[in-house]
This record gives C-alpha cells, structure tokens and sequence, in this order.
C-alpha cells in the first residue's frame, strides 16, 4: 500500500472506502481522566461511586474515506455480524451510497480480517460489484482507521452521557460522526500509512511507546 499509494500521496487514495462494526451504548462511564478532579492539597479525594456500562446497546458498521464519513449502518434485530447481513444489507448500502458520492471513481474497499469480511460470501459479493478488496495484516488494529480514529474519538465523547434507549445512543453517535471535521478525515489517512511505515520500521512489533 505504501509503494502503491505512494504513502497516501496518490489520488486513489480518494478511491479507498474503509470500515468496521462496533457496539453502541446507552452508557459507558467516563475515563480515569475524563472524571479527574482538581482539588486542593489538603483535601480529601471525593468518593467516587463505580458505574458499569450499560447492558443496553447496539451495533453499528461505519464507513468513510478520506473526505468523510460515508454511511453508518444499524444492525437490527442482531446481536452480532454474520457473512449473510455483511454481503446482503450493510455493504450494499456502502457501495450505493458511494456510488452516489463518486460515479465514476473505481472502488476500493478495506475491512480487517472478521469472519463475516473474509468469508466467501463477502469475497464473491464485492467481486461480483466491481470492487477491489484491500488486505489487512492479521491481528492488527492499530492499522484500522476505525479502531484508532473513528471509534475513540467519538465515543469518547460520549462517555458519561446516558441514553434512554439504544436507538438515541445511534442517534448521537450518527450526529457526531458527521460533526468530525474534513481536516480530521485527512490526517487519519496519514496518520494511517504513517503507522504502516511504522510497523514496516519495528517489522511487526507493537510501537505505542516506541
């Protein structure tokens, strides 16, 4: 990717959808350092009573690109992600929806190796579309843009917040999905084959302090 992209410096960077699927929640609880407390030397620390997250969720898969967010796809009515939802109702929505944004552009999508993204149903129905399929190193969020962008930074800003029902958690994360700004978009790509020439750099190993 980084010879073919030119460490995202090609114009078919503009061509690459990339993706993923997480839980939504009424209510997470907010970070050790979200909750912090400024006090006085001679305080006492205030007692903090634990909260737990919410049992009440949903699931979401949410694409975007270089230039923003694309779509976000409830999943209804399921618990988990299977190969016949992914094929059949999430990913035909991405490729319309894309469609839409760029007619004439090519498509070039990018998932990490869940079952329901590697399995044969998927392969043969972004095949079938047109669509190009991006490899992705096993074992390997911190080369997700979703998993080092996306998802922490929106969802932490909802930590804290209670929802009175799953569907209004979906709302909010939607509606902060699409508040991101444009520059955010452009820099998760090039943080993305930054981190790539890092893991090339430690040849595979974790880099978080290094």
């Amino acid at each position: 990717m980084i010879h073919r992209f030119v460490s995202g410096r090609s114009n078919a960077v503009y061509d690459i959808i990339t993706g993923d699927e997480s839980w939504i929640y009424c209510y997470e609880p907010e970070s050790k350092r979200q909750s912090a407390q400024w006090i006085f030397q001679n305080e006492e620390k205030p007692t903090k009573l634990r909260r737990s997250r919410s049992v009440c969720k949903k699931m979401v898969a949410s694409f975007f690109r270089i230039t923003g967010h694309i779509i976000t796809v409830p999943i209804e009515d399921r618990r988990s992600v299977n190969a016949e939802w992914y094929s059949t109702i999430c990913l035909p929505r991405v490729l319309d929806r894309m469609r839409e944004l760029r007619p004439k552009s090519r498509l070039i999508v990018h998932h990490d190796n869940a079952s329901s993204h590697s399995a044969h149903q998927t392969v043969r129905f972004l095949t079938n579309s047109g669509a190009e399929i991006l490899g992705h190193p096993p074992y390997s969020p911190d080369l997700a843009p979703c998993d080092f962008f996306l998802f922490p930074t929106v969802k932490n800003k909802m930590r804290g917040l209670h929802f009175s029902s799953a569907e209004a958690a979906v709302e909010a994360y939607e509606q902060l999905v699409l508040e991101v700004p444009l520059e955010a978009w452009k820099l998760c790509f090039e943080n993305w084959f930054r981190r790539m020439e890092k893991c090339i750099k430690y040849k595979g190993e974790y880099f978080e302090k290094q």
